[in-house]
């Protein structure tokens, strides 16, 4: 891939803000590089040289109008590069204004049935693919099954990550620059234990993530797109016309309102245990775990009016980076 070359009046400084921001372990690369990139053309073909109201707001109303659409996520890399020349050198820079926000946009998960995930992890147990999926499988979805992760931390997961003896999984950096320590069962550990111990012979212990490809590199997201797709099919689950389609991400939404649903029927105080399904789901609000008590299928309307209050109940169940 050719790598982005900064052209305009700011060029330098756009460098100098994505090494800053991967020395503090942010991710400088993918989508913020290829909208300052995009920032840096316009100022260019502009012949734009100061950070000023105009400027930023004025690409801001361009890209828009480029490429509309609902997900304005890429606000907060203008912004924050706003942020940082004023921090460093340009005190008078313009930081955007909170009326361009981005929206925010609620989730519509494909709520997974215990009979499709149990269908689903039979025909993963049968797979036949090419090394190592034909073991990786089983493990990768049941790990995104039995501890909801994200299907991006699951990729990301590197054998160091990984403590056998004390049972714990090491969320690095995750979103919002969080990290969590997980602690996982029994079969979760043995689970994990068996596959590491076939990929150490297939590849060896250095290898750069937990989960690999044939080639032994990480696996990607069309990797994981493609299996699950091709599981999923060997499952024969039925994918509706025009509705919604099930997808990696639905193990991570089944994880949150399961365990709902098993605290309801187990008569404890599902508000007092959100704070620590948040923790362990690695949500920066209990906005975000709420959210999953009004997707539960079973339960949807019987707890839609939880109270959310909290008091002072804050779990102890990992770290934050």
């Amino acid at each position: 891939m050719t790598p982005c070359i900064f052209e305009s009046a700011f060029a330098q400084k756009i460098e100098e803000y994505l090494s800053y921001k991967e020395s503090i372990g942010y991710e400088a690369g993918g989508s913020r590089r290829w909208y300052l990139r995009d920032f840096d053309r316009y100022c260019n073909e502009g012949e734009l040289n100061e950070f000023n109201r105009k400027t930023v707001e004025g690409w801001v109303t361009d890209l828009e109008s480029r490429r509309p659409s609902i997900y304005r996520s890429w606000i907060s890399f203008i912004r924050d590069f706003g942020k940082y020349l004023q921090m460093t050198c340009d005190a008078n820079a313009y930081v955007l204004s909170d009326s361009f926000k981005a929206k925010v946009i609620k989730a519509d998960p494909y709520l997974l049935s215990q009979h499709e995930v149990n269908e689903f992890f039979h025909a993963a147990a049968a797979l036949e693919d090419i090394a190592p999926w034909t073991w990786e499988a089983k493990c990768f979805f049941g790990l995104m099954y039995s501890c909801g992760l994200r299907t991006c931390e699951a990729r990301k997961l590197s054998v160091a990550d990984v403590d056998f003896s004390k049972q714990t999984l090491d969320i690095l950096w995750s979103k919002c620059n969080r990290s969590r320590r997980l602690y996982v069962s029994d079969e979760v550990a043995d689970m994990l234990l068996s596959c590491a111990r076939k990929n150490e012979k297939w590849f060896s212990a250095n290898r750069p993530a937990f989960f690999v490809n044939a080639a032994g590199n990480p696996v990607s997201p069309v990797n994981v797109g493609q299996l699950f797709n091709k599981i999923w099919d060997m499952a024969k689950l039925p994918r509706l016309a025009g509705g919604k389609r099930p997808r990696p991400y639905s193990f991570r939404h089944h994880f949150a309102y399961a365990n709902i649903e098993r605290w309801a029927k187990e008569g404890l105080n599902v508000d007092a245990m959100i704070p620590y399904l948040a923790r362990y789901m690695g949500h920066s609000s209990y906005d975000s775990t709420y959210y999953y008590v009004h997707t539960s299928p079973d339960f949807m309307a019987e707890y839609a009016d939880i109270v959310r209050s909290m008091g002072n109940i804050l779990p102890e169940v990992g770290f934050d980076g």
